[in-house]
């Protein structure tokens, strides 16, 4: 399974970013993962990335479904069993994404009830991630 995070702007301060690629480089070992950062949100740019119609796309949004890790790395499985090829993860800046990106989302999902700087939500779902693999994979980091 491939899986694409897909970023409205660019992770700015170095320690977000060096954690976001140690996670990224992290998942990289099970699984094929791409980080597309964007600078704008129109669906100009938005096509330019080329996301497959039978791609799980998947939207956080803080009305979206809450999981605990178990039941998010649950889910994962879930989806790649049933020979979902790429899992597309949209996450948004302040603003979050327009109407018209956010209705291409098959799947909502909330990291967190609390507030959180969207720099800092890009590294909890890339851990949340790894994390799910790590379940999946039976290996002591996720205890």
């Amino acid at each position: 399974m491939k899986i694409r995070l897909v970023m409205l702007g660019k992770t700015r301060r170095d320690e977000f970013r060096s954690l976001l690629d140690e996670y990224v480089h992290r998942i990289s070992n099970y699984a094929v993962i791409a980080v597309n950062e964007m600078r704008d949100s129109s669906p100009v740019s938005f096509q330019k990335l080329k996301i497959d119609s039978a791609s799980t796309v998947v939207l956080l949004d803080a009305g979206g479904k809450q999981l605990t890790s178990a039941q998010f790395a649950r889910w994962v499985a879930n989806l790649r069993d049933r020979g979902t090829r790429e899992m597309v993860f949209l996450c948004g800046d302040a603003d979050g994404f327009p109407d018209e990106l956010r209705a291409k989302a098959r799947q909502k999902v909330s990291l967190s009830t609390l507030t959180m700087p969207h720099d800092f939500a890009r590294v909890v779902l890339a851990e949340q991630i790894y994390r799910a693999f790590t379940i999946l994979h039976g290996h002591p980091y996720s205890k």
